[in-house]
Protein backbone atom coordinates (compact mmCIF):
# COMPACT_ATOMS: atom_id res chain seq x y z
CA UNK A 1 0.00 0.00 0.00
CA UNK A 2 1.57 2.88 -1.34
CA UNK A 3 1.23 6.20 1.40
CA UNK A 4 2.02 10.01 1.30
CA UNK A 5 3.23 11.59 4.74
CA UNK A 6 3.41 15.35 5.46
CA UNK A 7 5.67 16.95 8.34
CA UNK A 8 7.10 20.04 9.36
CA UNK A 9 3.71 21.80 10.18
CA UNK A 10 3.59 24.47 13.43
CA UNK A 11 3.35 27.74 14.53
CA UNK A 12 5.03 30.15 12.97
CA UNK A 13 5.13 34.60 13.44
CA UNK A 14 4.03 36.85 10.78
CA UNK A 15 7.34 37.28 8.23
CA UNK A 16 8.34 33.99 9.37
CA UNK A 17 9.64 30.48 7.45
CA UNK A 18 8.50 27.42 7.64
CA UNK A 19 9.50 23.95 5.50
CA UNK A 20 7.57 21.30 4.83
CA UNK A 21 8.12 18.09 3.46
CA UNK A 22 6.30 15.11 2.33
CA UNK A 23 7.29 11.30 1.73
CA UNK A 24 6.32 8.14 -0.22
CA UNK A 25 6.53 4.91 1.65
CA UNK A 26 5.64 1.82 0.16
CA UNK A 27 6.03 -0.17 -3.19
CA UNK A 28 6.33 2.68 -5.03
CA UNK A 29 8.08 1.90 -8.46
CA UNK A 30 7.46 5.40 -9.29
CA UNK A 31 6.30 9.20 -8.43
CA UNK A 32 4.69 11.08 -11.83
CA UNK A 33 3.57 14.69 -10.68
CA UNK A 34 3.37 15.83 -7.39
CA UNK A 35 1.43 19.10 -5.63
CA UNK A 36 1.05 20.45 -2.37
CA UNK A 37 -2.66 22.09 -1.56
CA UNK A 38 -4.27 23.28 0.79
CA UNK A 39 -7.31 24.17 2.93
CA UNK A 40 -7.93 27.17 5.02
CA UNK A 41 -11.20 27.12 7.51
CA UNK A 42 -14.56 27.65 5.21
CA UNK A 43 -12.35 27.70 2.17
CA UNK A 44 -12.16 24.96 -0.53
CA UNK A 45 -9.11 23.37 -1.07
CA UNK A 46 -6.37 25.67 -3.41
CA UNK A 47 -3.43 24.62 -5.27
CA UNK A 48 0.06 26.03 -3.63
CA UNK A 49 2.33 24.54 -6.26
CA UNK A 50 3.28 21.46 -8.48
CA UNK A 51 6.47 20.24 -9.68
CA UNK A 52 6.74 17.80 -12.60
CA UNK A 53 9.00 14.40 -12.72
CA UNK A 54 11.39 16.03 -14.71
CA UNK A 55 11.43 18.56 -11.89
CA UNK A 56 9.93 21.66 -13.49
CA UNK A 57 7.57 23.60 -10.84
CA UNK A 58 4.14 25.72 -11.51
CA UNK A 59 3.29 28.20 -7.64
CA UNK A 60 -0.30 29.85 -7.48
CA UNK A 61 -0.11 33.53 -8.61
CA UNK A 62 -0.45 34.51 -5.15
CA UNK A 63 2.82 32.63 -4.12
CA UNK A 64 4.61 35.73 -5.59
CA UNK A 65 7.61 34.08 -4.65
CA UNK A 66 7.65 33.31 -1.19
CA UNK A 67 7.63 29.59 -1.75
CA UNK A 68 9.85 27.04 -3.40
CA UNK A 69 8.89 23.54 -4.01
CA UNK A 70 11.59 21.10 -4.85
CA UNK A 71 11.39 16.87 -4.88
CA UNK A 72 14.24 14.28 -5.05
CA UNK A 73 13.24 11.50 -6.92
CA UNK A 74 15.46 9.01 -5.20
CA UNK A 75 14.21 9.81 -1.97
CA UNK A 76 10.95 10.30 -2.55
CA UNK A 77 10.42 13.42 -1.16
CA UNK A 78 9.15 16.85 -1.99
CA UNK A 79 9.50 20.28 -0.01
CA UNK A 80 7.98 22.99 0.07
CA UNK A 81 9.92 26.12 1.58
CA UNK A 82 7.74 28.60 2.40
CA UNK A 83 9.18 32.15 3.94
CA UNK A 84 7.58 35.83 4.23
CA UNK A 85 4.49 33.95 5.57
CA UNK A 86 1.04 35.69 6.12
CA UNK A 87 -1.69 35.08 8.31
CA UNK A 88 -3.36 33.99 5.20
CA UNK A 89 -1.75 31.39 4.91
CA UNK A 90 -2.59 30.07 7.64
CA UNK A 91 -4.18 26.29 6.53
CA UNK A 92 -3.56 22.52 6.62
CA UNK A 93 -1.19 21.42 3.97
CA UNK A 94 -1.69 18.40 1.84
CA UNK A 95 1.00 16.75 -0.42
CA UNK A 96 -0.47 15.04 -3.41
CA UNK A 97 1.65 12.70 -6.25
CA UNK A 98 0.23 10.13 -8.96
CA UNK A 99 2.26 6.69 -7.91
CA UNK A 100 2.08 3.65 -9.84
CA UNK A 101 3.74 0.42 -8.16
CA UNK A 102 4.33 -0.90 -11.35
CA UNK A 103 0.87 -2.62 -11.64
CA UNK A 104 -1.74 0.33 -11.01
CA UNK A 105 -1.61 4.18 -10.98
CA UNK A 106 -3.49 6.64 -9.13
CA UNK A 107 -3.36 9.70 -7.45
CA UNK A 108 -2.43 9.52 -3.51
CA UNK A 109 -3.25 12.58 -0.93
CA UNK A 110 -1.12 12.82 2.43
CA UNK A 111 -3.51 13.75 5.85
CA UNK A 112 -2.31 16.78 5.67
CA UNK A 113 -0.15 19.28 8.48
CA UNK A 114 -1.57 21.98 10.10
CA UNK A 115 0.52 25.72 9.35
CA UNK A 116 -0.39 28.10 11.63
CA UNK A 117 1.02 31.59 10.91
CA UNK A 118 0.13 34.00 14.13
CA UNK A 119 1.91 36.24 16.69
Amino acid sequence: QMQLVESGGGLVQPGGSLTLSCEASGNVHRIYDMAWYRQAPGKQRELVANINSRGSPNYADWVKGRFTISRDSYKKTMTLQMSSLESDDTAVYYCTAEMTDGFSRSDYWGQGTQVTVSS
